[in-house]
């Protein structure tokens, strides 16, 4: 049988130009085409942000291949993120059209009233036409290229219908609206964009590197690893690294979201972008600049930004259908009344009015405008979505599972006891408690579990002489063993002994299994150390350790109850009594405890079964499995850990617990935004397309009402940006 190849699946998002109008119904169809190229899975494209988004197998097709692809299907790529300057500039433009239309729509008014020549009042309507109908002209263009129509063409079409039926006042004033309604838009999306872009002016653009003993500024891109440089107080740290000399505290708000400054001294890691307080800091360089916390939060919010919410994917789907449906309506609003012997004057403008008040601008926008307000209020909080998708999500949730260690603990576990067994010293070489810590040192030195860390940080702290160890084996969740002095050591916990040496004669073995009891009544995290030599299989002694609950976790338990959530459960490879223990001081309602990692993928997808929608916390390094089978994975700091940032839904890049109910919260208040949203503008359509047909409404009260709407909505999702807690 042949092994197949793993799929070598990545993501690339690409900057494109952005189109002056506010349909994305292009944008859908640049996605019908770069799906059907080989090797691509998943494609959003949004010609407002200016962005595409492109998950592929770069086994079959390559990044330049996409870009061709992108640029055969009429976007125009960008080498880079349009700067602010730039930004700022093309909406100053914008804003210059909205106001000449102002003018030509006022002026051709003004001089009706005036009775001025006919002349200038089609030069100041013409104007306003003009200008009105630049940005909304060129997207309909653009979409009719792709064989589609959206509601830019709707907008023209009813401008040109009121120009034609001899009111140029209604149609300048719908395109003045229009276009205000236009650059509202795109500023309530670029102030969303914005305040996650200005990370990237966290980043300073060189380090004061030692050199010779002197500092010498390098740009941060030509430091290396390895490197040494310097942070005065209030200086921005430009690189991750270490401290290797001077102690002071770091604000890292900008990054984690943690309004207290952190204490740092040799020996602490710290993060690029962050600010260094009070001390002096010399620093060692661990992550080159293209690795740094920052720079991969940014790289991941510029995905997040461009990845659609199940809602605007929908929306964006149904708007050719929904604009061939108002054109539809729009003849037959003609056609009909003719039939039965109306005038075609009255009929045609009955329909224009029709055709303004049906137009879904205030549907179309009102998700996105959410949607990117909620990613960037998660990122000033240190919390990062990586997609709308997960933003709508995290509205669902109805249970929680928590991992232990790391997660509802501090994950900073410490040895607490070191016992030999009376007895076993006789026939061990003198064995005392240095003895036995050198000894489980030496097994546990090339484990990365946590209690094998503690364990070895024991040993580093008491300055002892720790042993080679030879063939080194792991069993995940139960236990280690080497060969020390030509002796094989063992170091684990009850499953352990239960699987590896429950066949064998093992000395001492009931005592230590009591033992073991006894110390998880306290609370404590156990295990055996079990030496096999000439003389036989000994138990020689028992190591305990203990952990500590994060501050505010019961707390933030309470939280997840106000918000809803039915269920809460503790997953984790520790023994019962410990992980109850905690369950107890915190309130959690269910443990599932001595779970392996592949039991705990099983627990989730039983969750699931459950509840249907289950948020899985973990610290994103040994929880990888569950974090991908829940419906939301969230991973506990991010700042620091690469397996977080490429296996969760939800990153808390502060390590902090308690932004749980955060998540969970602004999924919910986006959830309400979208759905106060969509009534309005729906709401809105129901309303006016009603009393045009009962009644009749002339064709500026249809106007307002339409891009009011669209106004609203648009200020509304902005709301989102001050969520807090």
């Amino acid at each position: 049988m042949t092994t197949a190849e793993p799929v070598q699946r990545s993501t690339c998002t690409l900057s494109i130009e952005r189109r002056g109008g506010r349909s994305e119904s292009g944008a859908v169809s640049l996605e019908r085409r770069l799906a059907d190229v080989a090797g691509v899975h998943d494609v959003d494209v949004s010609f407002q942000t200016g962005s595409v988004r492109i998950s592929y197998d770069e086994s079959v097709v390559s990044e330049d291949e996409l870009r061709r692809a992108v640029r055969d299907g009429g976007a125009t790529l960008e080498e880079e993120e349009p700067d602010e300057a730039r930004t700022r500039s093309e909406l100053r433009v914008e804003a210059a059209f909205v106001g000449l239309t102002l003018l030509g729509m006022v002026g051709g008014l003004v001089a009706g009233w005036l009775d001025a020549p006919a002349s200038v009042r089609w030069v100041a309507y013409g104007g306003a036409y003009v200008f009105g109908g630049w940005y909304g002209l060129q997207g309909a263009v653009e979409t009719l290229r792709h064989r589609a129509v959206d509601i830019d063409l709707l907008m023209i079409v009813a401008a040109v219908g009121a120009l034609l039926i001899g009111a140029p006042f209604e149609g300048a004033m719908l395109l003045f609206l229009f276009s205000l309604s236009n650059t509202l838009q795109h500023y309530a999306i670029g102030r969303s964009r914005r305040a996650i872009r200005s990370l990237v002016e966290m980043r300073p653009e060189s380090a004061r590197v030692l050199r010779d003993g002197e500092e010498v500024a390098v740009p941060i891109d030509q430091v290396e690893v390895g490197d040494v440089f310097v942070v005065r107080p209030g200086d921005r740290i430009p690189l991750d690294g270490a401290v290797v000399d001077g102690e002071s505290t770091v604000d890292q708000a900008s990054l984690t979201g943690e309004s207290v400054p952190v204490a740092k001294a040799p020996g602490d890691e710290v993060f690029g972008g962050t600010i260094n307080e009070s001390g002096s800091l010399e620093i060692e360089v661990t992550r080159e600049a293209h690795e740094s916390a920052i720079t991969r939060l940014i790289h991941m919010v510029e995905e997040a930004q461009s990845e659609k919410a199940p809602t605007q994917r929908l929306i964006d789907r149904l708007e050719q259908p929904y604009v061939l449906g108002v054109f539809a309506l729009t003849a037959a609003a003609v056609a009909v009344p003719m039939l039965l012997g109306a005038e075609f004057s009255p009929a045609f403008y009955r329909a224009m009015t029709l055709m303004v008040a049906a137009s879904p601008c205030a549907v179309i926008i009102s998700t996105p405008a959410a949607v990117l307000s909620a990613i960037a209020s998660g990122g000033r909080q240190g919390v990062l979505f990586k997609g709308g998708e997960h933003v709508e999500t995290a509205a669902e949730i109805d249970a929680v599972a928590f991992d232990k260690t790391g997660t509802l603990t501090e994950g900073d576990t410490r040895l607490t006891d070191v016992i030999v067994r009376d007895g076993a010293g006789a026939a061990s070489d003198s064995l005392d408690e240095d003895r036995l810590l050198r000894l489980a040192a030496a097994v546990q030195a090339r484990s990365e579990h946590h209690l094998a860390e503690a364990t070895v940080e024991a040993a580093d702290d008491q300055a002892l002489d720790v042993p080679e160890a030879v063939g080194f084996q792991a069993a995940a969740g139960k236990g280690v063993r080497a060969t020390v002095a030509g002796d094989v050591v063992h170091v684990g916990n009850r499953s352990y002994v239960e699987t590896f040496l429950g066949d064998a004669d093992v000395d001492g073995l009931d005592e230590g299994l009591d033992r073991l009891a006894d110390l998880e009544a306290e609370g404590k995290t156990a295990v055996l150390v079990v030496r096999e030599s000439d003389d036989g299989t000994t138990v020689i002694g028992w190591l305990a350790f203990t952990d500590t609950v994060r501050p505010g976790a019961a707390e933030m338990i309470a939280e997840l109850r106000d918000l809803g959530v039915e269920h809460v459960v503790m997953l984790t490879g520790d023994n019962e009594r410990v992980a109850r223990r905690i369950a107890d001081e915190v309130g959690i309602d269910e443990v599932q405890a001595e779970l392996l990692p592949e039991e705990k993928v099983d627990t989730v997808e039983g969750l699931v079964d459950r509840y249907e929608n289950v948020a899985m916390v973990g610290d994103g390094v040994n929880d990888a499995p569950a974090l991908a089978t829940a419906t939301l994975g969230v991973a506990m700091g991010g700042a620091g850990t690469d397996v977080a940032l490429e296996t969760a839904d939800v990153v808390l890049m502060g390590d902090d617990i308690t932004k749980v109910p955060y998540v969970l919260g602004l999924g919910r208040r986006t959830r309400r935004t979208l759905s106060v949203n969509l009534a309005i503008a729906f709401g809105a359509i129901v309303l006016m397309v009603g009393t045009i047909l009962l009644r009749g409404i002339p064709l500026p009260l249809a106007v307002v009402g339409h891009e009011g709407s669209t106004v609203l909505v648009s200020l509304n999702g902005l709301r989102l940006l001050g969520y807090r807690d």
